[in-house]
């Protein structure tokens, strides 16, 4: 059994961690402010709300089934197994991808803080991207040693967890701060995208298509729920609080970003790093080192943070007797999901091969993920609680439809924030996968009954009681 050892600060760091990671200090200046400052800002304003009436769904859903698993739980009991296999695999990937796509996040910003020190071994250039064994050595080195810290124990990794979350975000609300104090809301720099971007639907829509991905890190809650040691209408708040608390980052961090970078750099792309251009121009090399332990704080929670999600869910998946016994494997010592963690860290280990190209495959695939989550837990929602109360949820219905809507923006072809080539393919390959495992299982869990895989799944006793530690 998972042990209960996460406290009410834990709880808050994994949701921060996960929502703020490598992506808030890199996509400021390769899609954000080209998105339109204004527009990019409602967009993350309006994602965050969006999550928040879906965490509604979250906390109803979590008080009846505290267990690992979340979503994919809230699935089963409401529309079965196979339903729940689709939610659950689906999910994974939201969650999975994210850890790579921090891990390669080292790489980037290690090519400004020590320019060239990675530079080393080259191996060959993917889409206009040169990749050397020294940036890959490092993400392989990250993404093993997180894998490390995370079998060792959840307390062991949730304290790490918790001293990175008070770096990022007191360095990042630091910096604008003493921006606004020396240049002034009105500088010629950010005065460039109010007066030279207009506010259009669709660049709102586009960076509104990731807010699935953007906020992604609230749901890693449920995850962990056999672990909580307090009761889950607070986890609940603490998600909702999370959900503020990432939205304001996003939008200070995009907001700082304008103060030292013109509409016409920003539109030209010869700038790599717009946040660190701007830290730099501020702060010099002081200030870029201090940034660069507020994204190594990102990026170190991202990872820490989807290693915990994505591994009790594979678990909880495996106890359930939908995926094979391996994923259920739990180490003997410190009882965490050792083997699936290990799986996580095996399919991560994939992504530094292709560089930073990884960075925009990654937010299309995360968000297709997220979005499916999203809208089997409102579809969940709006079904057991009209069972309890014979009356309609309100927040299922507003979750279903933003989770549709997330979705036709993602995956219609044509539209300005539809997945590309390479994300519709992971999306795809990562399906084909899932298919396997269900049409493998398929014969193998009709041989239990509804009360057997209620305490497979649910991990409940035949009284209907959940199980204690």
């Amino acid at each position: 059994m998972l042990k209960k050892e996460i406290k009410k600060m834990d709880i808050l760091s994994l949701a921060i961690g996960a929502i703020i990671g490598t992506g808030a200090f890199i996509l400021p200046g390769t899609m954000f402010l080209k998105a339109g400052m204004i527009n990019s800002i409602i967009a993350i304003l309006m994602g965050g709300l969006i999550m928040v009436g879906i965490e509604k769904n979250y906390g109803y859903l979590l008080h009846k089934f505290p267990v690992a698993g979340g979503e994919y739980a809230f699935t089963y009991d409401a529309f079965g197994w196979k339903h729940a296999l689709t939610c659950g695999w689906f999910l994974t990937l939201a969650y999975s991808s994210l850890v790579p796509f921090n891990a390669t996040g080292l790489a980037f910003v290690a090519k400004f803080i020590m320019p060239g020190v990675l530079k080393v071994g080259y191996l060959y250039t993917i889409a206009g991207s040169s990749i050397y064994l020294g940036e890959i050595g490092i993400a392989i080195f990250a993404l093993c040693f997180f894998a490390y810290l995370n079998i060792k124990g959840v307390k062991l990794a949730s304290n790490f967890q918790n001293i990175m979350v008070l770096l990022l975000v007191g360095i990042v609300f630091l910096f604008l701060s003493l921006a606004i104090a020396r240049a002034g809301i009105d500088n010629s720099y950010t005065m460039t995208f109010l007066t030279g971007q207009k506010i259009t639907l669709s660049n709102i829509l586009k960076v509104l298509s990731i807010a699935p991905m953007l906020f992604v890190g609230f749901d890693c809650i449920p995850q962990v729920a056999e672990e909580l040691n307090f009761e889950a209408k607070e986890a609940s708040r603490l998600a909702v609080f999370s959900i503020i608390i990432g939205a304001l980052i996003y939008c200070s961090i995009l907001f700082f970003t304008s103060f030292g970078i013109t509409l016409e750099e920003v539109a030209s792309g010869d700038i790599t790093w717009a946040t660190g251009h701007t830290v730099e121009y501020y702060f010099g090399k002081i200030g870029l080192w201090s940034l660069g332990i507020a994204l190594l704080s990102a990026i170190v929670a991202g990872i820490n943070g989807f290693y915990m999600a994505a591994s009790r869910l594979l678990f909880a998946m495996s106890r359930g007797k939908i995926l094979p016994e391996f994923f259920g494997v739990l180490d003997p010592k410190h009882h965490t999901p050792k083997n699936a963690i290990l799986f996580i860290l095996g399919i991560s280990l994939i992504a530094p091969w292709f560089g930073r190209n990884v960075l925009g495959w990654i937010v299309g695939t995360s968000s297709v993920g997220a979005s499916i989550g999203y809208l089997y837990t409102s579809l969940s929602s709006y079904k057991l609680y009209k069972e309890e109360y014979n009356k309609v949820y309100l927040p299922s219905i507003f979750g279903a439809i933003a989770g549709i809507i997330f979705l036709i923006l993602l995956l219609m072809p044509g539209l300005n924030s539809s997945l590309s080539m390479p994300s519709a393919i992971i999306v795809i390959v990562w399906g084909i996968i899932g298919l396997s495992f269900y049409k493998f299982y398929d014969l193998k869990v009709v041989h239990y009954t509804k009360e057997e895989l209620d305490e497979l799944i649910l991990n409940r006793d035949s009284d209907g009681n959940f199980k204690e530690k």
